[in-house]
């Protein structure tokens, strides 16, 4: 499997819903040290919420993502968790990582269109376009970068089998 890019992944209902949550001023998202590696990664912060987890299970907020699980037809989840970047006066690109060591399936779901992007080798650049769905390898290196244009770059990452 290479990738592959799906606009318009969710009918504009389910997206605006997703959408207004995760913008507003009501969602609790934590503060995170180190984007791909952490506490032990100096390569800026962001913020994120784990809907689920193999360890704490599913959030209280879990039934906003349900709808994508329901559509990627998820057979078993090792993760699904939001990040937010805040913006930067450039763009920054977050160091490469793999989201776990062994094959498995990864979603990125994009949720608001803004200036940055994931990158998936030295040639693949994958724009933040709301409402875009990218399906792809996470246990090959890839990274994330911030924005400069919106309040922040947002998007939803499932890993799964």
């Amino acid at each position: 499997m290479k990738h592959e890019i799906i606009d318009n992944f969710l009918d504009k209902e389910s997206f605006l819903k997703i959408k207004n949550v995760l913008m507003s001023n009501n969602f609790p998202y934590y503060y995170a040290n180190g984007v791909s590696r952490y506490l032990k990664s100096k390569d800026g912060i962001y913020f994120t919420h784990f809907f689920y987890n193999r360890k704490f299970n599913k959030s209280i907020h879990y039934d906003l993502v349900d709808p994508i699980v329901k559509k990627l037809k998820v057979k078993s989840l090792l993760r699904i968790k939001v990040n937010m970047y805040p913006p930067t006066s450039k763009i920054m690109e977050h160091e490469v990582h793999k989201d776990y060591k062994f094959k498995h399936i990864g979603f990125l779901y994009y949720v608001n269109t803004n200036d940055g992007f994931t990158r998936l080798d030295k040639n693949t650049k994958i724009q933040s376009i709301e409402n875009r769905g990218l399906i792809f390898e996470p246990h090959l290196e890839h990274n994330s970068s911030t924005c400069t244009n919106m309040e922040g770059r947002i998007n939803i990452n499932f890993n799964y089998f």
